[in-house]
């Protein structure tokens, strides 16, 4: 007969007894904006349970939280960032607020908010070192950047940037419209997408100061009347993924992180071929692994899949519903094994698709929820 010791058989038990932390269990909490006033509106906590795919709304912040269009978190997840519009589209009435993290109860502690200092202020970043916040604003096709205190708190703006010109759409490119705003992954350059201008314009950003300062190379022209809207860096820094909200595409950009120079290597399309109705791109995201890239269809209401080559190319996986209308963001989950959809248009829901760690394909996993508006979804852990 084999003796146990006592000493391990109560170590045992400890260990059997001791409570098992949320991210153990496969749980994630997600910060979703609901791009709207008043009672539909707010900043809704989740909690995402990753096996099931199943979310459960665990906090809503409402108070004077009106069109949080879109969310940042810093990378110590300590702070996140929204933007907040009493009206939408009147720019001495919209701004950035800080609000602190509260635990892991989904609560939001509102710190301070700074004026966007433009109109339609609709995307976010933050720097690596957390002491930097960038904006830009779509109507008035500028950017931003602010400092951020020790407690979060936003800083007056420090740099303002307008941006000039217009390209060949008529109707959508008359003027310039900043549509995204992203720090690259080494924390030197920022660059802003230009739906107006087909351009994405480079800026040296001072992490000590958070300014901005046009690059050597100061733009990058994108495919004609394509009108650029979201971007995402693969993994490695070495790629910049483009998508062309008018007509319906992603580019890919060579990026090189010691200049901050841009190459545009290929555009691929979103949307099947024998679709012929209107339709516009929003969000693209890449997994964790850099294998995988998606992208959303608001139109057709689908999101297309794509496997990632050695060199950052895109083929073609498959185009399936998005399983609501007008998806307009996304989140994969640290792990890569969920998808995460926002679909704000119509009733909106959020939908959760579980990818195939193999193939890329995405499959529905749990149920729809409802929402209102959904316009951005922010992973917190």
């Amino acid at each position: 007969m084999i003796r146990i010791p006592f000493s391990y058989l109560f170590l045992l038990l400890v260990v059997a007894m001791t409570p098992v932390d949320d991210a153990d269990a496969g749980e994630l909490l997600l910060f979703i904006g609901a791009f709207a006033s008043g009672d539909d509106g707010a900043i809704h906590a989740y909690k995402l349970t990753v096996e099931t795919g199943q979310l459960e709304l665990v906090h809503r912040t409402a108070d004077d939280v009106d069109h949080p269009f879109f969310l940042a978190l810093s990378s110590d997840r300590k702070f996140l960032y929204s933007i907040h519009a009493k009206k939408f589209g009147n720019g001495d009435r919209e701004f950035v607020s800080a609000y602190e993290v509260v635990g892991s109860s989904g609560e939001l502690k509102f710190l301070n908010r700074q004026p966007a200092l433009g109109s339609s202020a609709c995307y976010l970043d933050v720097d690596a070192t957390g002491k930097t916040v960038v904006v830009a604003n779509y109507l008035t096709g500028n950017v931003a950047s602010f400092p951020v205190q020790d407690n979060g708190a936003l800083g007056k703006a420090v740099s303002m940037i307008q941006h000039v010109g217009s390209s060949v759409n008529s109707e959508r490119q008359k003027g310039p419209h900043a549509h995204s705003i992203v720090v690259s992954p080494g924390n030197r350059y920022v660059y802003a997408a230009d739906l107006g201008l087909d351009q994405i314009l480079g800026y040296q950003l001072d992490p000590k100061t958070g300014k901005l300062s046009p690059n050597r190379q100061a733009f990058v022209r994108t495919v004609p009347g394509g009108g650029p809207r979201h971007m995402t860096f693969h993994p490695n820094g070495k790629v910049l993924y483009v998508i062309n909200e008018i007509l319906n595409s992603i580019s890919v950009f060579d990026h090189d992180p010691r200049t901050g120079v841009l190459i545009e290597r290929e555009t691929v399309p979103t949307l099947p071929e024998d679709f012929d109705e209107t339709s516009h791109t929003a969000d693209l995201k890449v997994t964790p692994d850099g294998r995988f890239l998606y992208g959303t269809n608001r139109g057709h209401d689908s999101l297309a899949a794509y496997r990632v080559g050695d060199e950052g190319q895109l083929s073609l996986i498959e185009i399936v519903p998005s399983l609501g209308k007008g998806p307009q963001n996304l989140a994969i989950t640290p792990g890569g094994e969920l998808l995460i959809c926002a679909n704000m248009a119509g009733e909106g829901n959020v939908a959760v698709f579980r990818i195939d760690g193999k193939t890329g394909e995405l499959t529905s996993v749990g149920e729809v929820t409802s929402m209102s508006s959904p316009s951005c979804i922010m992973i917190w852990k």
